[in-house]
């Protein structure tokens, strides 16, 4: 009796795109089963691309998570535009992620005319199903196929839940190339250990401060010190000293609050995820500064990495 043919292995590059806010980084959290891109309700909080990778018995996907393509009004907006740019021309598949409880907008229309000239397969994700009836569901799967033509599959998921992920790595998985895994089984995202910490720190900040800011908001992490743990015998502590740079004076007082307040909590808020990412304890100290208008100037958007 011969064995059953096992099929090959497959690999390469998925990028997730859609309009601010889609879903696209808690999807890619989803898949990789741990968090590698921070989260927030407010647009343009992803502004790297970020990779997370996905390890299957029959393939790996590596996930390239887009800053949200938009109307830049800013150079820092035209520079986002130009990473997502940059990445949709070296990919495998492209994940187009249209929220389920929104209509379909011009946003999303800009984006599927962007995706006109590229030449991989496209799979249009409607994300959020949890936060719709089953009928907008319906309706919107029906409305995103008339704005693709062509997409080599259309799947409802849900991010939150689970629904339908599994589904979509199979999916994404028979459309790459076959070929050997490209990153180690234990390696879930290539994103370098200082920059996720600045996430972490700008996340924590975006969740406590009014809508001001977010835009504004850039930190950088200026040293990074670890020695032994003197109250955990045999442990690390990380000393973590980080600056966060707003563009107007006005902004300060905010992200620092009342005797402080503000700048304790986003400290203890980043500090949970900074000890889970680092395996270590981790004493934090953060500095409020003011970095007038760097959405608009080369020079400081270079300085900030971006």
């Amino acid at each position: 009796m011969s064995l059953p043919e096992q099929s090959p292995h497959r690999s390469g590059f998925v990028a997730l795109v859609g309009r601010p806010n889609a879903g696209k980084t808690t999807l890619t959290n989803a898949l990789v089963g741990e968090k590698v891109g921070i989260v927030s309700n407010r647009p343009q909080t992803t502004r790297h691309a970020i990779r997370g990778v996905v390890h299957k018995p029959s393939g790996q996907i590596v996930l390239v998570d887009t800053p949200g393509l938009h109307k830049p009004k800013s150079l820092l907006g035209k520079r986002l535009n130009d990473v997502v740019r940059d990445t949709l021309s070296d990919v495998d598949v492209i994940v187009f992620c249209i929220p389920a409880d929104q209509p379909v907008g011009t946003g999303d229309a800009f984006i599927a005319r962007q995706l006109r000239e590229v030449k991989a397969p496209i799979v249009v994700v409607v994300t959020k199903t949890d936060a719709a009836s089953k009928k907008q569901v319906f309706e919107q799967l029906v409305a995103v196929s008339k704005l693709i033509e062509g997409a080599a599959e259309v799947v409802p998921v849900s991010a939150v839940s689970g629904d339908q992920v599994e589904l979509l790595e199979d999916l994404l998985i028979k459309l790459l190339p076959e070929g050997p895994p490209l990153y180690p089984e234990e390696q879930t995202t290539d994103e370098d250990t200082e920059r996720q910490i600045a996430e972490l720190i700008r996340e924590a900040a975006l969740e406590k401060v009014r809508q001001e800011v977010p835009h504004s908001l850039a930190v950088t992490i200026e040293e990074m010190i670890r020695r032994p743990d003197s109250k955990r015998g045999g442990g690390e502590l990380v000393e973590v000293h980080a600056l966060l740079h707003v563009e107007r004076q006005s902004q300060k007082p905010m992200l620092l609050g009342k005797g402080g307040q503000i700048i304790k909590a986003i400290g203890s808020e980043a500090r949970v995820g900074m000890e889970t990412l680092l395996g270590a304890r981790v004493h934090l100290e953060l500095h409020v500064t003011v970095l007038g208008e760097w959405q608009d100037d080369p020079k400081k958007l270079n300085r900030l990495g971006y």
